[in-house]
């Protein structure tokens, strides 16, 4: 897995009108994971996209009307089968985390990555990824020195009063063990 000018080569890419420059470029230190289905718990639609592309149709599906208008993003999405989607450069800022503090320091979107995986808070993720995280993890621990396995977090953890992603089933112990696994690898 590779990154060249800020773009995961491995990833499909779709750019999103949803984001806009860093304060400073510079200061990428903080990974967010979220997740993300839509309608929800439907996988392998085509709804993500229009959402983060500003193209959700509002008659498509009774939840959309509300969410239809929001001008969100992530950098990243990982799909049920692994295969990434990447919908900003990792040096821009991506309209993921909203409201949001961590260690005291506000406007995560400033500085932090935004990995959405396509799945439920209230259903287990896939073995594909968990491996596809901790790969994409370790190439942007790789590639931007700020960044560091201490500071990886859930949407629940900076912006715990509004959301509750990636929920109880994300199994943080698993993801440990893969990075670590990985780091014995290089």
């Amino acid at each position: 897995m590779k990154i060249n000018n800020h773009w995961l080569t491995s990833a499909r890419k779709t750019c999103s009108p949803n984001c806009d420059n860093r304060e400073n470029e510079n200061d990428i230190s903080l990974i967010v994971i979220h997740c993300i289905s839509l309608p929800e718990g439907q996988f392998d639609t085509p709804f993500i996209e229009q959402l983060f592309t500003n193209q959700l149709d509002a008659v498509a599906h009774p939840s959309f009307t509300e969410i239809c208008k929001l001008q969100v993003s992530s950098h990243i999405v990982i799909q049920r089968n692994g295969a990434m989607t990447q919908y900003v450069p990792f040096n821009k800022r991506a309209w993921h985390a909203g409201a949001s503090e961590y260690h005291g320091r506000t406007k995560c979107n400033d500085f932090s990555i935004g990995i959405e995986l396509e799945g439920t808070e209230y259903s287990p993720y896939t073995e594909e990824q968990y491996s596809q995280l901790a790969t994409l993890i370790q190439c942007l621990i790789q590639s931007y020195p700020n960044l560091s396995q201490k500071d990886i977090t859930g949407h629940s953890d900076i912006a715990p009063q509004r959301k509750t992603d990636p929920g109880k089933y994300f199994d943080w112990e698993k993801l440990n063990q893969q990075l670590k696994n990985l780091e014995l690898l290089t």
